[in-house]
């Protein structure tokens, strides 16, 4: 898992953060390709629209699953 993707937060609870916004972000993802939307998110610091092309997450080819 890359380091960047572990909470650093001291609350115990925030320890699951990273793990829950992959799964927000690919449900997301899912959504927008079932409804043939734009998804709507910042790439560079600039608001982008995108058609979701395949299901693959965009975390660097780690599944959710895989995730501790």
């Amino acid at each position: 898992m890359n380091e960047t993707m572990v909470s650093m937060l001291p609350d115990a609870d925030m320890q699951a953060a990273p793990k829950a916004m992959l799964r927000a972000a690919q449900r997301a993802r899912d959504i927008a390709r079932q409804t043939n939307t734009p998804l709507v998110l910042i790439r560079d610091g600039v608001l982008v629209e995108e058609f979701v092309t395949d299901a693959r997450p965009a975390d660097k080819g780690h599944k959710v699953s895989e995730l501790p």
